[in-house]
Order: C-alpha cells, then structure tokens, then sequence
C-alpha cells in the first residue's frame, strides 16, 4: 500500500506531536528511515533502533495512543538536519524530556537520533 507523505519542517512536527498524530508523523519518514533512541535502558553504545516506516509507525501509534501532553519546546533547521526539544508530562505528574536530531533526505527524515530522560 502507498502511504502518502508530507512535507516535514518545525511547525509540521510541532503540529503532528502536539496533537498526538502519529499517521502525521509516519508520514515525514523515508521508507528506509532510522530512528535510533538513547536513554537509561538504552544507552549510546546500544541504542534502540527502529527501521523502516512500518516499524516507526508501530513506534510512534504506541506513543501517541500514551495518555500524556507533548510540547515541542523549540525547532532548529539547518539545511538537511532539524532539531527539537519535547517536554511530556503523564497525568499522573510524571515528566519526559527529549532531544532530537534528524536527518533530512529529499525532504524526508532519513535519520533520527532521540536523547531522553525522565522521572523515576
């Protein structure tokens, strides 16, 4: 099945991760996309990584359908990278903070490395 794009800059990812849209989001991604996470359980030397479109849609469905807010705080572009910051917050207070970097490619995220942390 073709699965549409489109066009990924700041305020398209601020949009499709404000509003928990992860069909949106899937869309900025290049079918042989890589997203590589790095956190407590996943540290540099071993970072989760999620390839391919399908699977990043798996990754961010589960992410989007997680009861909780998502502020993207501040976008950088440069040329083919784009930046940004996200804070989250559960209801139950808990709070998530990540950084991301990606990598752009005929328009479309190629790469994508997240740094997060967050309450324990």
């Amino acid at each position: 099945m073709l699965t549409k794009t489109q066009a990924v800059d700041g305020p398209a990812i601020k949009k499709a991760i404000e509003g928990r849209d992860g069909k949106m989001l899937s869309s900025f991604y290049a079918d042989d996309a890589l997203v590589r996470v790095i956190d407590r359980n996943n540290p540099p030397s071993k970072p989760r990584e999620v390839r391919g479109r399908a699977a990043i849609t798996t990754f961010w469905d589960d992410i989007c359908s997680r009861a909780m807010t998502h502020k993207v705080d501040t976008t950088i572009a440069d040329g083919d990278s784009l930046a940004f910051t996200q804070a989250c917050s559960y209801p139950d207070g808990t709070k998530v903070f990540a950084a991301a970097m990606l990598e752009l490619k005929n328009g479309r995220i190629a790469r994508q490395t997240v740094v997060q942390a967050w309450d324990e």
